[in-house]
C-alpha cells in the first residue's frame, strides 16, 4: 500500500500540491498546503501536508521559516510508523540545516534520512521523491558519490511506480559535480561531465520527452550549457538546447534564480564581454549553496583571463581553490561515517539502558555482554529459528596495548564495536564476549549468509583509519562461524561457540592474500 493510500482526507489537494511543486510553482503549493493544515483532522493528511510545506519553503528559499516548519512537521510525523515520512522529513531537514549553516545537524539528518528511506518497503512515487530530495541534500553538501547513489535509488523507485526516466534526470546533481571538478583545477573533467549532461538533454529532446522535464531541470541544463560556453565550448543558439531559453525556466525556485544570474555571467564571458561579466559578478546575489561558494570566484577568474588580466585571474583562482578545499569530499565522507557511528552509539546506549538493572551490557562498548548473549540465543533457538554465531577476534590488539597503552586499546575496542554493529544486517545481534572477542548472531541465516557478513566485517575493519588512532600498529580481525544445533540452549551454544572459535583460529593462521 502506497503512502497516500493511507491518507483519508483532502487527498486531491495533497496530490495537487505535489504537481505544483514538480512544476516549480511552490508558492501556490504553499498556499494550498496551508489550507489543508487549517482544515484537516486526519493525522496522516496533516503529516503529509507538513512535510510538503517544508519542501515548498526550501524551494522558495524562505530560510527564516525553516526552523518552525521543521518543528511542526516533526510533531506531525513523530508518532506515525511510516519510514517514508521520517526519511523524507529528515532529507528536507538536512537541506534546511545546510542553508542555515548548521553542518553537524545537517549530516545527522542525512544519516537518519538514508536509514529511514532504506527501510521503506513500498516502491512508490513518494518514496522515490524522498530519495530524490536526499540526493539533492547530498549534492548541495558536495557528497557527490552519495548523491549519485541516492538519485539512482530514486530512479529505480520511480520506474517501479510508473514514472518516466526523465522525471529523475537530476541534471543539477551532475552539474554540481562538474563545477566542483573545475573549482579544484580539473577543467577537462568538468567539460566531460557538462558534455554528458548535454547529450542526455539531446536524447530526451530527440525522443520527444523534452516537454516532460521539470522546469528546475531545464534551468540546470541551461546553466550547464552556459558554463560550457564560458569554458570555450561552442553552444548552439536558437535550438531546444539554447541556454538563454533554458535559463528562463525554473518558476519560483530560488536555485533557478541563482543559476539564471550566474548563467548570464557565463554567457557574457562566452560572448566576449568579460568586463560586463565582472560587473555583473560585483552585483550578483546568489546563495553559496546553489553551485558552491567557489563558483563566483571561478567565473571571475575566467573573466579576468578573457580580459587579459592574468594576475587578477590567478588571484581569483586561488580564492576559488581555497573555498573549494573546504568542501573536500573525502573529509565529508569521514564526517558522515563519524555521525553514523555516533548515532549507532546513542542507539546502543538507549538499548543498554533498558537492561541496566540486570547488568546485561558491556560498559566499555555499550554492546550486550556474554550473559545477555546467552539469553538471546536461548530465546531464538526456543522459537525454533535457524541460528549462526560468529566469533570475531582482533589481530594486533596485544601490540596496541603494548605500544600505545590500555587507553588506546579501549578506544580500539569501542571503534571495532561501532564498525561491526554498522555493517550487520537489520535484526542481527552483536555482543562483546570478553577481552578482544566479539560475537555476532545471525538468526534465520545459514553459512552462505554468514560468509557474506564475515566479508563485510573484514572489509570494514581493513578500511578503517587505524593509523590516526594507533600509528604504526595495524589492526585486523579473524572470524569463524558455526551453526547452533538443537538441544539444550546452553549446550547448543557452547558447542557452536567451540566450533566457531576453532574456525576463527584457522582464519587467524591462514596466510593473508597480498
Amino acid at each position: 500500500m502506497a503512502w497516500l493510500d493511507r491518507v483519508e482526507d483532502q487527498v486531491d489537494a495533497l496530490q495537487r500540491s505535489r504537481a505544483l511543486q514538480e512544476a516549480s510553482r511552490s508558492a501556490e503549493a504553499c498556499g494550498l498546503l496551508d489550507r489543508v493544515l487549517r482544515t484537516t483532522d486526519d493525522p496522516n493528511a496533516r503529516a503529509d501536508a507538513s512535510v510538503q510545506r517544508l519542501c515548498a519553503l526550501i524551494n522558495l528559499g524562505r530560510t527564516a521559516e525553516f526552523t518552525r516548519a521543521i518543528e511542526e512537521a516533526s510533531d506531525a510525523v513523530r508518532d506515525l510508523p511510516e519510514p517514508y515520512l521520517h526519511g523524507h522529513l529528515n532529507a528536507l531537514a538536512a537541506l534546511a540545516a545546510h542553508h542555515q549553516g548548521a553542518l553537524d545537524r545537517c549530516v545527522t539528518h542525512l544519516v537518519r534520512a538514508a536509514r529511514a528511506l532504506g527501510a521503506a518497503e513500498e516502491e512508490d512515487r513518494d518514496t522515490a521523491w524522498g530519495w530524490h530530495d536526499l540526493a539533492m541534500a547530498y549534492s548541495y553538501l558536495s557528497f557527490h558519490g552519495y548523491a549519485l547513489g541516492a538519485i539512482e535509488r530514486a530512479r529505480q523507485h520511480g520506474l517501479a511506480a510508473g514514472l518516466p526516466e526523465e522525471v529523475f534526470a537530476a541534471p543539477g546533481i551532475r552539474l554540481r559535480n562538474a563545477v566542483a571538478l573545475d573549482h579544484n583545477g580539473d577543467s577537462d573533467g568538468c567539460l566531460r561531465v557538462l558534455r554528458d549532461i548535454a547529450i542526455d538533454l539531446a536524447r530526451f529532446v530527440r525522443d520527444g520527452r523534452g516537454d516532460r522535464l521539470r522546469p528546475s531541470s531545464l534551468a540546470a541544463y541551461g546553466y550547464a550549457a552556459a558554463r560550457r560556453a564560458a569554458l570555450g565550448d561552442p553552444v548552439e543558439s536558437g535550438t531546444e538546447a539554447d541556454p538563454v531559453r533554458l535559463l528562463g525556466h525554473g518558476g519560483d525556485s530560488a536555485r533557478a534564480r541563482d543559476m539564471r544570474q550566474l548563467g548570464q555571467i557565463c554567457l557574457a564571458i562566452a560572448g566576449g564581454r568579460p568586463i560586463e561579466a565582472i560587473t555583473r559578478l560585483d552585483s550578483a546575489r546568489v546563495s553559496n549553496e546553489t553551485l558552491g561558494a567557489a563558483e563566483p570566484s571561478r567565473l571571475r577568474s575566467i573573466a579576468f583571463a578573457r580580459a587579459g588580466d592574468h594576475v587578477g585571474a590567478h588571484r581569483a583562482d586561488r580564492m576559488a581553490f581555497r573555498l573549494a578545499a573546504q568542501r573536500n569530499d573525502r573529509l565529508r565522507d569521514v564526517y558522515i561515517d563519524g555521525i553514523a557511528a555516533r548515532i549507532d552509539h546513542e542507539e546502543m546506549r538507549r538499548e543498554a539502558a533498558r537492561y541496566e538493572g540486570e547488568a546485561l551490557t558491556d560498559p566499555l562498548t555499550g554492546l550486550p555482554n556474554r550473559r545477555r548473549l546467552e539469553r538471546y540465543v536461548a530465546s531464538v533457538t526456543a522459537r525454533g529459528e535457524r541460528v549462526v554465531i560468529g566469533v570475531c577476534d582482533l589481530d594486533g590488539f596485544k601490540a596496541v596495548n603494548t605500544h600505545h597503552g590500555h587507553h588506546s586499546g579501549d578506544l580500539v575496542l569501542q571503534r571495532i564495536a561501532g564498525v561491526i554493529n554498522r555493517v550487520m544486517r537489520r535484526g542481527d545481534f552483536v555482543a562483546r564476549y570478553g577481552g578482544d572477542e566479539f560475537v555476532v548472531v545471525l538468526s534465520g541465516a545459514g553459512m552462505s549468509e554468514a560468509a557474506e557478513v564475515a566479508r563485510r566485517i573484514d572489509a570494514a575493519v581493513r578500511t578503517e583509519d587505524w593509523e590516526s588512532l594507533v600509528p604504526g600498529t595495524p589492526v585486523g580481525v579473524s572470524i569463524g562461524f558455526a551453526e547452533v544445533d538443537g538441544g539444550a540452549p546452553r549446550d547448543a551454544l557452547g558447542a557452536a561457540f567451540e566450533t566457531a572459535d576453532r574456525e576463527m583460529l584457522r582464519a587467524k593462521h591462514r596466510p593473508q592474500a597480498s
